[in-house]
């Protein structure tokens, strides 16, 4: 191959894997269940039904609800932090309970 199909090809995969990382959202669809955290005066988390623990900035009053089932959606704040110091911080998008 010539050298400008090489540099070619180079520049097109780079500019594929820049479109791909900028289409991807670090979104959250899941189920778990809402859990009470007896720490740091206390909070209510998700832990998803893969075991990955989440701790939701905008929680309504109407699912702090120990062992409580939910579907939920939303967006991980990578570029905050808490000071739970519990699981990954995430802006729910949608919530709803489960039977």
């Amino acid at each position: 191959m010539s050298r400008a199909k090489n540099l070619s090809l180079v520049l097109l995969s780079i500019f594929a894997v820049i479109i791909i990382s900028c289409n991807e959202e670090s979104g959250v669809h899941s189920t778990g269940r809402i859990e009470y955290i007896a720490l740091e005066g206390g909070f209510y988390g998700i832990i998803g039904d893969d075991g990955v623990k989440y701790d939701p900035v905008n929680l309504s009053s109407d699912f702090k609800q120990d062992s409580l089932r939910v579907r939920f959606e939303g967006k991980i704040l990578d570029d905050q932090a808490s000071y739970h110091m519990w699981g990954t911080l995430i802006e729910l998008t949608k919530i709803e309970r489960l039977n």
